[in-house]
């Protein structure tokens, strides 16, 4: 069977939402406080400064520096409302049951720009950055899955976070091979202006 490529992992950057390619049981969830997703870039709310190099060694040593973000921790993504979904995925090619709040959910706290030029770069922590439009985004109805089949993702397998979509409910998608959907996917406003990223 063919396989269906998902966006597996940010406006401005989102961090945090890929995951390292290692054994799922060596893998270990995150704690409700840890935090597993910050944005950055054309956002107009922050809970957060600049990167710091030294508490911040994984972004710094990818060459992701921003001046303030939106940080948040699993407990604040499980305030959010549910999203459930059931893709095909390409590492199986079997139907899988994710949820987790929608990305425009989260872009709305954040208060990101809704402008025709606004792009989506997700940054994983193993540094797998494909980018998107916002419209896009928002048209496939993105979502930040928490859990699959079930069960919390964890680092190192699929989490903590797996943005995706539910392409086979999506015609133009769902008629066309796995292997011929690769879709590339920090926020940027409609000027252009961004933080570096990468």
């Amino acid at each position: 069977m063919e396989k269906r490529q998902f966006i597996s992992n940010s406006a401005g950057l989102l961090l945090g939402v890929l995951a390292a390619s290692t054994s799922p049981s060596r893998a270990a969830a995150p704690s409700e406080d840890q935090i597993i997703l910050t944005i950055t870039g054309a956002i107009e709310h922050s809970n957060r400064g600049k990167v710091d190099e030294m508490s911040d060694q994984l972004m710094h040593k990818q060459g992701v520096h921003f001046e303030r973000a939106y940080q948040f921790t699993l407990a604040d993504l499980a305030k959010l409302p549910v999203v459930t979904i059931s893709p095909t995925l390409e590492y199986d090619g079997h139907v899988h049951r994710l949820i987790g709040p929608s990305l425009s959910s989260v872009l709305k706290i954040v208060g990101i720009k809704q402008a025709d030029t606004t792009k989506i770069l997700f940054h994983g922590i193993d540094g797998y950055s494909p980018e998107i439009s916002l419209a896009l985004a928002q048209k496939y109805n993105f979502i930040l899955a928490t859990h699959l089949d079930g069960k919390l993702l964890s680092i190192g397998g699929f989490g903590p976070l797996f943005a995706l979509y539910d392409a086979d409910r999506i015609p133009e998608i769902a008629q066309k091979r796995l292997s011929q959907l690769r879709i590339l996917v920090n926020v940027t406003d409609d000027s252009g202006d961004r933080d570096r990223c990468a």
